[in-house]
């Protein structure tokens, strides 16, 4: 169940934000996230945890979203139902932007994360268990009290990136990295070290009533692909987006025509 945050921090080593821009997208992103979603089953199954959540959030649909209970000065969170210790995760959250308040952020948690504070505060991101990135101020926060965090993505010119009502959280296990991506743009590792842990998808949250998304895209194992599914990735951005809907016409063998469409 959701526990309160405990006044002191935690001894352990912080885990450094990546401390320069990097827009190199994870192996097997691209791959990921082309191929068709899980089914709804799989989406819940990766979804929100009615049992390992703030007293203060509901959660609905068996996990595809929740809202939190207007309670005022309390910030709670949530922690998602599976936790990931290797491969290549993404997910979305839809977090619409004017139900964000104060302090809205998105990211991971261990098992150990307190997931309630007595208090508006960047719950995920302040002790040595969650890492977070709060989506209306910009900054990321691990055993973080706020003023001194850094910024995501970097801010060069000073201008802060608006972010919309969907994110991608990216999890790489294999290289210990989260990441975030704004529509096709991937805006670099925010985390790093993250290997030998087990972690889940987490938010916390401070507005009343607001109601936060999740679903889940898909793993990519660390396992060399085939030259097949290479050929295939090739022909599909060859093609592009827009063009994926003229497969049938192409002179193919309509078996080849299916794959090419993960069908």
């Amino acid at each position: 169940m959701g526990q309160t945050a405990p006044a002191g921090g935690s001894h352990s080593t912080p885990t450094a934000p990546a401390p320069h821009p990097d827009l190199s997208c994870p192996e097997g992103l691209a791959e990921l996230l082309s191929a068709p979603p899980p089914d709804l089953g799989a989406q819940r199954r990766h979804g929100w945890n009615p049992k390992d959540c703030s007293e203060n959030i509901v959660v609905k649909e068996e996990g595809l979203w929740f809202e939190r209970r207007p309670v005022a000065q309390s910030t709670d969170g949530a922690r998602g139902k599976r936790g990931y210790s290797s491969g290549l995760h993404a997910w979305e959250i839809g977090w619409p932007r004017e139900q964000r308040g104060t302090h809205a952020v998105v990211g991971v948690a261990t098992a150990l994360a307190p997931l309630r504070a007595d208090r508006y505060a960047a719950l995920l991101g302040s002790n040595s268990e969650s890492w977070g990135w709060d989506i209306g101020r910009g900054k990321l926060y691990h055993q973080s009290k706020g003023p001194e965090a850094p910024w995501y993505p970097a801010r060069p010119h000073g201008e802060q990136l608006e972010v919309p009502d969907r994110l991608l959280v990216v999890l790489d296990m294999e290289e210990g990295t989260l990441g975030y991506a704004i529509g096709d743009t991937y805006l670099g590792p925010a985390f790093r070290g993250l290997r030998g842990r087990t972690l889940y998808p987490a938010v916390s949250a401070v507005w009343g009533q607001c109601q936060v998304r999740i679903r889940y895209l898909g793993e990519k194992r660390a396992e060399p692909p085939s030259l097949l599914h290479l050929s295939r990735l090739c022909v599909r951005h060859t093609l592009g987006d827009t063009r994926l809907g003229q497969v049938s016409a192409l002179p193919l063998p309509p078996a080849m025509k299916r794959y090419l469409l993960y069908q």
